[in-house]
């Protein structure tokens, strides 16, 4: 099977977290899972921002620095998801080419793109990792 879309490829119900997760909540799922970007999304499952690794460790290293590091537990839970995710990001289609994508995560260096509908509603995510498989996979069968 040929894979030429971004549906193919992408992982399809992403974990996600709501604006009203704490960033504790967002680190722990991170850390549990294992992923580096977390959607946001409102309770229709309506994509409203994105979290990154980036970004959490960012506030949690300011965190620390701010009020210690016996404090960061209880700061986390305090801080919320809003206040911190990226509104301002690419998203894509399912039906969108991969090769487009590929162009795109390239040129513009990004570690992960929501995957969304026609009404902004989150379908899945596809990641820099997703291509890298994919690349993995070609080569195993050459």
């Amino acid at each position: 099977m040929t894979i030429t879309t971004v549906a193919q490829l992408m992982t399809a119900d992403p974990l996600c977290v709501t604006r009203e997760a704490s960033l504790k909540d967002a680190h722990d799922l991170m850390r549990g899972k294992n992923i580096r970007h977390i959607p946001v999304i409102d309770a229709d499952g309506i994509l409203v921002g994105m979290l990154t690794q980036k970004i959490m460790i960012a506030k949690v290293m300011g965190l620390m620095a701010q009020f210690g590091a016996t404090a960061l537990e209880r700061k986390e839970k305090q801080q919320l998801v809003a206040d911190m995710m990226a509104t301002d990001f690419a998203a894509v289609t399912p039906d969108q080419s991969l090769k487009e994508v590929a162009g795109f995560f390239v040129k513009n260096r990004h570690g992960c793109m929501p995957v969304v509908d026609e009404n902004n509603k989150l379908k899945g995510i596809l990641t820099s990792s997703d291509f890298v498989r994919l690349a993995a996979d070609l080569l195993n069968n050459t």
